[in-house]
């Protein structure tokens, strides 16, 4: 899907879109197609004295940055040019990037975000039962991560640096909170705050993004997430919790309905209202919860050893058993992995946007180009009779990247793309559930001296 590189002379920015040929009998075929580009793109004010850079080929070219190693706007733009001559037009656009640069600042965020979020959730609808926890639930997976930005004046006023770094030495930092399938690895929604602040937490964010969870699908997060009006309002829509117990919370298992040996139903009782909850939605929210805490435990090798509590909303310990809720927990570490190939096999841990608005752009325009990969992979491992977890997320960029590159990737070649589907799911990727490693790392950095204060300082000086 290197939509960046080698393109047929026959072919037009939205085939291209489109990623690859979409064969009848393999799914997600409407996932992003090029109908639903061109609808979207129907919504924009377009002028058609921007010959060079209408909104897809504008959507093109700001995909093929993320993509490709070199995120420079120049490579974008010699990318264009090549197209241009390519699809056999005499005039071709300048290398000067500011035409370009103005048709990015053009194009709505919402347009972008729509396209990543309408593509997972389509994706969403047609997985097959198979790929879900005990063939029926579908998992949600929640996260928070952060991510740095240029330090300009925009950014700061928008997402201000933390208070621990000096003015003008530290970056621009903003919080994100993912809602990942469980199934696909496809993004489904996300929320963009601040680092620090009223309302910047990671459950206000999911709150802002409530609307991707579904009656019957399974919310799995961390600790921080296990909180009682948090799983209040999920199970309102009709949504169960499978969360680690806060540390803040005690767990007596003398107490409550005994199901086992270190499993019980207790009630919890509401706390007082909270700044952020109006008076109406906290009177609505019911006084006490029904929540099953168990302890679990793994003794592998490399593995979580110290017991942990899991608190759930599955009550009935005949149809879900504790052995049930403990193999599902351990696949929390998918998210970890699904943020890791994002931040860093896909280089979003740092942003290049000058301005709050080009910052959460470029947030989605990477978001839809890891939906349009975990698209091909999840029709790999259909074809393959696999799992979309069970396959390598830098491998499927890989091969798609290098078939693009060899040119030998053709939208009207079948024969050529089940190839590709073959490559991506000849390797699976070991069984890691409750994996967890130390926040350290071994290689050592430069031994140049940090900037204790702002760079204009030593610039003035020298």
């Amino acid at each position: 899907m290197n939509i960046n590189t080698i393109t047929l002379a026959n072919s037009h920015p939205k085939s291209i879109l489109s990623t690859l040929q979409n064969m009848e009998d393999l799914p997600f075929c409407e996932v992003l197609s090029s109908k639903t580009i061109s609808e979207s793109f129907q919504k924009i004010d377009y002028r058609e004295r921007y010959d060079f850079y209408p909104p897809d080929i504008t959507l093109w070219a700001f995909l093929s940055q993320v993509l490709d190693v070199d995120h420079s706007l120049e490579a974008a733009v010699t990318r264009v040019i090549a197209f241009s001559l390519a699809s056999g037009k005499e005039e071709v656009p300048s290398s000067n990037t500011a035409a370009y640069s103005k048709a990015r600042s053009r194009m709505p965020e919402e347009s972008i975000a729509t396209l990543a979020r309408e593509g997972a959730e389509q994706m969403e609808k047609e997985v097959i039962a198979a790929w879900l926890w005990k063939g029926t639930y579908p998992i949600k997976l929640v996260d928070g991560s952060t991510l740095s930005m240029p330090d300009t004046p925009e950014n700061q006023l928008v997402y201000p640096q933390p208070d621990s770094q000096k003015e003008g030495v530290g970056f621009p930092i903003a919080r994100i909170v993912t809602v990942i399938s469980g199934a696909t690895g496809a993004v489904l929604d996300l929320a963009i705050g601040p680092y620090s602040g009223k309302e910047t937490g990671e459950n206000a964010l999911l709150r802002q993004i409530f609307s991707a969870f579904n009656k019957g699908d399974v919310a799995l997060g961390d600790c921080y997430y296990a909180s009682f009006f948090l799983i209040a309002q999920l199970m309102q829509r009709g949504v169960n919790c499978v969360f680690p117990i806060h540390a803040s919370r005690d767990c007596d298992f003398r107490q409550g309905t005994r199901l086992g040996k270190k499993d019980h139903i207790v009630e919890w009782f509401k706390p007082k209202k909270p700044e952020w909850m109006e008076q109406e939605n906290y009177d609505a929210m019911p006084n006490t919860l029904s929540i099953r805490e168990m302890a679990i435990q793994s003794n592998k090798k490399g593995f979580r050893s110290k017991p942990l509590v899991i608190v759930t909303t599955f009550l009935d310990s005949t149809k879900t058993s504790k052995e049930d809720i403990a193999a599902l927990y351990f696949c929390r570490w998918w998210i970890e992995l699904d943020l890791r190939a994002i931040k860093e096999t896909m280089s979003m841990d740092i942003l290049r946007g000058k301005t709050p608005e080009m910052v959460r752009k470029e947030i989605w325009v990477h978001l839809l180009a890891y939906n349009l990969i975990r698209k091909i992979m999840a029709q790999a491992a259909f074809a393959h009779n696999k799992k979309p977890r069970e396959l390598s997320f830098k491998l499927a960029l890989h091969v798609i990247k290098s078939f693009r590159d060899a040119g030998i990737l053709s939208e009207n070649d079948p024969i050529i793309y089940r190839a590709a589907l073959k490559a991506i799911a000849q390797k699976t990727v070991g069984n890691r559930p409750g994996r967890s490693e130390p926040r350290m790392v071994k290689r050592r950095p430069k031994s140049f001296p940090r900037l204790p204060k702002a760079r204009q300082y030593y610039q003035r000086a020298a």
